[in-house]
């Protein structure tokens, strides 16, 4: 498979490939997905599973639902897709690629349990700042045991 993306968890244990651009990437702010990645949102990105491979170990996978399916990795948690039960294709988490700027979300779904603080205007009245890494205003060094935004360790 020739990857035009790939993704993976957080601590490198679970990689995936996407062998064609995902197609009706979504937020969907239904409960079920705001549970299931412990966010307001989950971002998916669908592609065909035949566009797809898991490239480096094999995550858990729990039945959310009579209809639909997700993995995740059972070492560190990231929530890594989600499925319906018999339909060829997969969505992956837009967290979970490397490159999830390449994959904007064109369409929302599940509207109905939407938090009002996800609304773009409450959103942009909040004030910003980049990150910081300091612990009572002084700076210090952080070591990540992240897996890098590409398949290199």
């Amino acid at each position: 498979m020739r990857a035009l993306l790939t993704g993976g968890c957080q601590c490198g244990a679970v990689r995936y490939a996407l062998a064609a651009m995902p197609e009706g990437a979504h937020l969907c702010h239904c409960r079920m997905c705001q549970k299931a990645v412990g966010g307001p949102f989950a971002a998916l990105a669908p592609v065909r599973l035949t566009d797809f491979a898991w490239t480096r170990g094999r995550p858990a996978k729990f039945e959310s639902s009579n209809l639909a399916y997700r993995h995740h990795c059972r070492d560190c948690g990231t929530p890594l897709s989600f499925g319906y039960n018999g339909r060829e294709r997969i969505a992956v988490t837009m967290g979970s690629l490397d490159a999830p700027e390449r994959v904007p979300p064109v369409r929302q779904y599940g509207i109905e349990s939407r938090l009002p603080w996800c609304d773009q205007a409450v959103i942009d009245r909040l004030p910003v700042q980049e990150t910081e890494v300091t612990v009572a205003g002084q700076p210090i060094t952080v070591t990540s045991y992240q897996w890098p935004d590409r398949d290199e360790r």
